[in-house]
């Protein structure tokens, strides 16, 4: 009888030794996830300090100083025996490409809309991308959706619509950035987990550094370069890139391991928050009334698609519960 007694109070600490783990891991996640998004989101006041570089040579210096910084890592590590995998086999090496292609797009758009001064647009893009991920998961991987996600898409679709009016043309920069980053996404599902968060962006930033060493090239030819400008500020405000880009998504790496989807879910949505407010309050943009209204509409879409997340993980937790219950 106390043998039993013991066991059972040993359980009962294994178990409450666990849950605090589980929750110092929360934490701890939610604070790294937080932090990615938050410097994402600042990322236009950043953008804005490399100025009078354009958005091409921008992307130039992003490609290879991101390569530089995750290649040192790697090799410091000694974790390069992957790159065979990836660069002698055409079909893993054609994804790692499109991926690349995808990512570079992104950047690009998203730093040209920022020096043109299209910071809010920009953020509307960023809004955007869950739902359209949720679309492109219907088109392309025939997903099957649940109501409430039918209903997200269609208030999404209605707000493209009232946006597209409201602009008098469609929100190229917010379609832009949420169907290549969606499609980016797409492409890191069918990678899969083959590799790890700094091995892919490794791999994407090597395959398009023929892509930038043209684009510095075209710069410097056009005299349109200006990395010797205001030396050594400027300089090393561009190498910065690379730091710039790794830094949050190593945090969200971090924050992916240790916290459940729905709170990434949840997280992402700092990143639009914070550059829509830069984008009014620190760079002057202005907002019409009849935009605000179009944003309200994409708001309430992820409202309901956070809502339906949110029951989605509740109903499994019960199903999982409910069957080690029965199994007990």
């Amino acid at each position: 009888m106390t043998d039993r007694l013991t066991d059972s109070t040993k359980g009962v600490a294994d178990q409450s030794k666990d849950a605090k783990g589980t929750s110092q891991d929360d934490r701890r996640g939610t604070i790294y996830g937080a932090s990615a998004y938050a410097i994402w989101g600042v990322f236009p006041l950043y953008f804005h300090l490399l100025a009078p570089a354009g958005a091409w040579e921008i992307l130039a210096h992003r490609i290879l100083w991101t390569l530089l910084l995750c290649g040192a890592v790697l090799v410091v590590r000694r974790d390069y025996g992957w790159a065979r995998s990836v660069f002698a086999n055409p079909a893993m090496l054609g994804a790692v490409t499109l991926a690349g292609v995808l990512l570079a797009a992104n950047w690009t758009i998203y730093v040209w809309a920022v020096m043109a001064h299209h910071v809010t647009e920009a953020s509307l893009g960023y809004f955007l991308n869950p739902i359209v991920t949720v679309a492109i998961g219907v088109l392309v991987l025939r997903e099957k959706l649940r109501r409430l996600q039918w209903v997200a898409v269609a208030i999404g679709l209605g707000a493209g619509i009232y946006l597209t009016v409201d602009f008098g043309r469609p929100p190229w920069i917010a379609l832009g950035l949420a169907f290549s980053f969606a499609f980016y996404g797409l492409m890191k599902k069918r990678l899969g987990t083959s590799l790890s968060a700094f091995q892919s962006l490794t791999s994407e930033t090597a395959v398009l550094v023929p892509v930038a060493v043209a684009v510095l090239a075209w710069v410097t030819v056009t005299g349109q370069g200006t990395f010797t400008t205001d030396s050594p500020t400027h300089p090393l405000l561009l190498a910065s890139a690379g730091l710039a880009t790794a830094a949050p998504l190593l945090l969200f790496g971090a924050a992916a391991r240790r916290v459940p989807l729905v709170t990434i879910g949840l997280l992402q949505f700092v990143t639009p928050v914070l550059q829509l407010a830069c984008g009014v309050l620190l760079l002057g943009e202005t907002m019409s009334r009849s935009r605000w209204i179009g944003f309200a509409m994409v708001w309430v879409a992820l409202l309901v698609l956070t809502v339906d997340s949110i029951a989605s993980v509740r109903a499994r937790r019960r199903l999982a519960a409910a069957a080690q219950f029965a199994a007990v």
